[in-house]
């Protein structure tokens, strides 16, 4: 049915009434404590959304009613009392406890909890958090030890406990930029599990890492074939321990540069395959270090000290460091040994620790054997001293065994050279 002019704003009051009477009753249901004002609604420090379209319904209600004051005046006043008297809390009235919704937990479900907003970094924070933050001190950008990244570098902390000594790492320019890289767990957890099952032990990690830093920046793959191949070679696995051990950087060469070094020595040397092996065993820096020496030393001992072949093969398999000592030393042994003492090749050939002994012992030796008539060291003659004897037997036994005197006589003997 059609309505009329005058029933017209009356039907729009009723439409905007009902509407805002449903947004007060939501605004009831989420209702916060706050101050009661004559009006009846509640004052909050701030103006909320829900309070502007409170504040809007109220204007546009009595707008509503005053221009259609004159038609219906008596019906909207008792539809407003009405609805304030059922909805809107009077000035006495005490404040209603704030309603909980059903279906609402207090604590966030774990559905709910992708729907929490993250924290910003710039969110400004209270003056008591901002007391409880505990900042630690700045990284510093650079420096010239090891020991300023230590409390920030997990690595470097876990290495220290190892027994790998920093001190010594950090004069190497490059390792301070490897070992602050590394991360412990990916990059040198595995390395040091290798190196376990190697042979190498728990104590000797640390002073084996102090001296080869560098083998973390190796791949593990190839530190696997290398082993494989000394094995292929025959080598035992603890005389692989052994030797890595005893030459740290052994590892760290490659496949071809230790077959080279092998095929080396049994060439030169001209060794059988078991002698170059147990060769290296005893003294594996043979094949990490420079050739330079080890050329010069056999030149040395062919040409100046006029050994033969066979008799420099067989010094070097008894004493291997022979092949690395200073020609210096060699000489100057040699000619004290053979031109004083008065010694043959052929036994120095027999007892070649004379070359591995400090020249001052054999010197103080031999002149206190000398002073006492006993400078004896041909085998086919009586009161016969060994050359090894006399290089290797500590005070006591020299001076009462060989000498036949007694420690004191010796250590006053010594006071007048």
């Amino acid at each position: 049915m059609a309505l009329s002019a005058q029933q017209i704003p009356r039907w729009l009051n009723s439409i905007k009434l009902s509407s805002f009477m449903t947004a007060l009753q939501l605004r009831k249901g989420f209702q916060r404590p706050g101050k009661a004002l004559s009006c009846g609604i509640f004052a909050h420090p701030r103006v909320s959304s829900e309070d502007c379209f409170l504040q809007w319904g109220f204007r546009t209600y009595r707008t509503s009613s005053t221009w259609n004051s004159s038609q219906s005046t008596n019906s909207s006043r008792r539809e407003i009392n009405c609805a304030q008297s059922t909805l809107l809390p009077s000035v006495n009235e005490p404040p209603q406890k704030t309603q909980k919704m059903p279906g609402l937990d207090p604590e966030l479900s774990l559905e709910g909890l992708d729907d929490v907003p993250l924290l910003s970094p710039l969110q400004p924070i209270s003056d008591e958090e901002a007391v409880q933050i505990i900042a630690g001190p700045p990284l510093p950008p650079s420096s010239v030890t090891l020991r300023d990244y230590v409390d920030h570098s997990e690595t470097l902390r876990k290495l220290v406990l190892l027994g790998v000594d920093l001190s010594k790492i950090e004069k190497h320019p490059d390792a301070a930029n490897l070992l602050l890289r590394l991360d412990f767990e990916k990059d040198i957890k595995q390395m040091l599990l290798f190196l376990k099952d190697l042979g190498i032990e728990d104590t000797q990690l640390g002073p084996f890492l102090t001296k080869n830093y560098a083998i973390f920046s190796e791949d593990l793959e190839n530190l696997k074939t290398r082993v494989a191949y000394l094995q292929s070679k025959n080598f035992s696995k603890a005389d692989i321990a052994q030797m890595v051990r005893n030459a740290p950087f052994l590892l760290s060469f490659s496949v071809e540069r230790l077959d080279n070094r092998l095929g080396f020595f049994q060439k030169e040397l001209e060794l059988s395959v078991k002698k170059t092996r147990d060769l290296v065993i005893r003294l594996p820096r043979l094949l990490t270090g420079s050739l330079e020496p080890v050329k010069e030393n056999l030149k040395v001992f062919q040409l100046e000290l006029g050994f033969q072949q066979n008799e420099i093969q067989h010094m070097i398999t008894k004493i291997p460091k022979m092949l690395t000592a200073n020609k210096r030393k060699l000489t100057e042994t040699f000619d004290y040994v053979h031109n004083v003492m008065l010694v043959p090749h052929h036994l120095m050939v027999r007892f070649p620790q004379v070359f591995n002994t400090r020249l001052f012992k054999v010197k103080e030796r031999h002149l206190f054997l000398a002073y006492l008539g006993r400078a004896q060291y041909d085998p086919t003659k009586p009161n016969y001293i060994s050359l090894d004897k006399l290089v290797s037997v500590p005070d006591g036994i020299f001076c009462e065994g060989m000498a036949k005197a007694s420690v004191q006589d010796f250590e006053k003997f010594l006071k007048t050279l």
